[in-house]
């Protein structure tokens, strides 16, 4: 933040401009260069904070002695992303008004001395933290169980089969379900009883469970790749800058700030869910979080479909309306249904997912479990990208005018926006087979193969 900072105050660091009305010299490599760091170092460190805080926020709630129980965590979970949908509420309002007011200097100096002060709330309540130290590498693990699991391709499991667990974490069992990966922890041509056994000859159980459990939730994370490319578009700024805006006659709201309806539904429903609807659900469900994540999941993807179809209608009345002309005369306000409902899809489906991944993954891949959600996140800005320019250069094909033609009224936002429902109704039907495998996968999971049950040993 600071670099970016001083990309607004050096003038070095900036291409010149002859004045506030005409056009800047192009930027040279070195203001490149120095731009692409910043966002490279902005990258970097929400790479490190964004998936290890709410997993350390965890820690500090399962390692206490009354609160570790399912409801709390769940609660942790609606609130802290209500924490971030405020924090987003804040940068889309009052930030965007403090740099149109003041200017980038004054804007991106504000937001410098938010990060100087979180660093130092962070930092003054070390001593207080619960801080559960790492064994080892997780990721190695995991590639160790690749590795030996492959060099015993060749090998048959047997019913007489001694089988390797840790001694340093809490121990489960071996389960049916991805049963070649079983191969990475059997006990052949080595002494059981040895103290150390070298873990790229042979895995333990624990590990080669963890590589299922993560290799399981793999095809239902996919699904979670098209509905934040839905939500993170764009185009829905560019409909409001033609469209009257003025709430009374002398305010006028950003174009950029119209995503505050969505943050704003998201945080309205966390709070009336957490706080009214999922006591009310657990009568009924049976589930400590009233539905199940889930279900959750999949409620958010068809709310995602539904908002598309209303995106697709709005804006077929808007470029009715508009006909050549570069505004209409329509309410911007009309744009807030579709916000609300992706407000809605991402507080089902975001947090669903968060849960999910949190519940299904062992402790010690804790934040393996939030990085999948924010790996996601990233992963739908570069499908959003790789999308539009495949739209833009099939629709350009033979002189015609893109679907999303910088002229909005030119082109047509609509075609596209029904595009993006078929997309999101086909992700949703994927969704549903990707929840029928799991689920059976799951029933195999804390249950001992036929084999394994018959005779099988195991070296503690």
């Amino acid at each position: 933040m600071i670099f970016l900072w001083l990309t607004s105050v050096v003038p070095q660091l900036t291409p010149s401009c002859d004045g506030p009305d005409t056009s800047c010299n192009p930027p040279s490599l070195i203001h490149l260069v120095f731009l692409y760091t910043c966002f490279i170092l902005l990258s970097i460190g929400s790479g490190c904070i964004r998936p290890c805080s709410i997993a350390f926020g965890a820690d500090q709630l399962k390692h206490h002695p009354s609160l570790s129980n399912e409801r709390v965590i769940e609660r942790y979970f609606n609130w802290y992303y209500a924490s971030v949908s405020i924090s987003t509420i804040i940068a889309l309002t009052a930030m965007v008004y403090i740099q149109e007011q003041l200017g980038w200097q004054v804007g991106f100096a504000i937001a410098v001395l938010i990060m100087l002060c979180s660093a130092l709330m962070f930092v003054l309540g070390s001593s207080l933290y619960v801080k559960v130290k790492a064994s080892e590498s997780l990721f190695t693990g995991l590639v160790q169980v690749l590795v030996v699991a492959f060099n015993n391709r060749r090998i048959h499991l047997l019913p007489d089969d001694c089988y390797n667990h840790s001694e340093e974490t809490d121990q489960v069992e071996l389960t049916d379900n991805l049963r070649f990966l079983n191969k990475a922890c059997v006990l052949r041509d080595l002494n059981p009883n040895s103290s150390k056994l070298d873990p790229w000859s042979v895995s333990t159980i624990e590990k080669v469970e963890s590589l299922k459990s993560l290799l399981r939730i793999l095809p239902l994370w996919s699904t979670g790749i098209l509905i934040f490319t839905t939500m993170s578009q764009t185009f829905p700024t560019l409909q409001a800058k033609t469209m009257n805006r003025h709430v009374t006659s002398w305010f006028e709201v950003p174009a950029a700030s119209f995503n505050i309806f969505m943050i704003m539904t998201l945080t309205i429903w966390i709070a009336f869910y957490d706080c009214v609807l999922a006591p009310f659900l657990v009568k009924y469900t049976h589930q400590p979080r009233g539905l199940h994540p889930k279900t959750r999941m999949g409620i958010g993807l068809v709310i995602a479909i539904v908002a598309m179809i209303v995106s697709a209608i709005v804006e077929i009345i808007r470029r009715n309306k508009a006909g050549l002309n570069t505004t209409v005369d329509m309410s911007a306000m009309w744009l807030v249904p579709q916000y609300a409902l992706f407000g809605l899809a991402e507080a089902f489906n975001s947090i669903g997912q968060m849960e999910f991944y949190y519940s299904e993954l062992s402790k010690s891949m804790s934040s393996i479990a939030i990085s999948l959600f924010m790996v996601s996140n990233a992963i739908s800005g570069l499908v959003g990208s790789l999308l539009v320019n495949v739209v833009d250069a099939l629709t350009t094909k033979g002189g015609n005018i893109s679907w999303l033609s910088s002229d909005i009224n030119e082109g047509h936002l609509d075609y596209y926006y029904w595009l993006l429902g078929l997309l999101n109704l086909l992700n949703f039907l994927y969704y549903l087979v990707c929840c029928r495998v799991h689920r059976s996968s799951s029933s195999s999971q804390n249950r001992l193969s036929p084999e394994l049950r018959e005779g099988s040993d195991f070296r503690h």
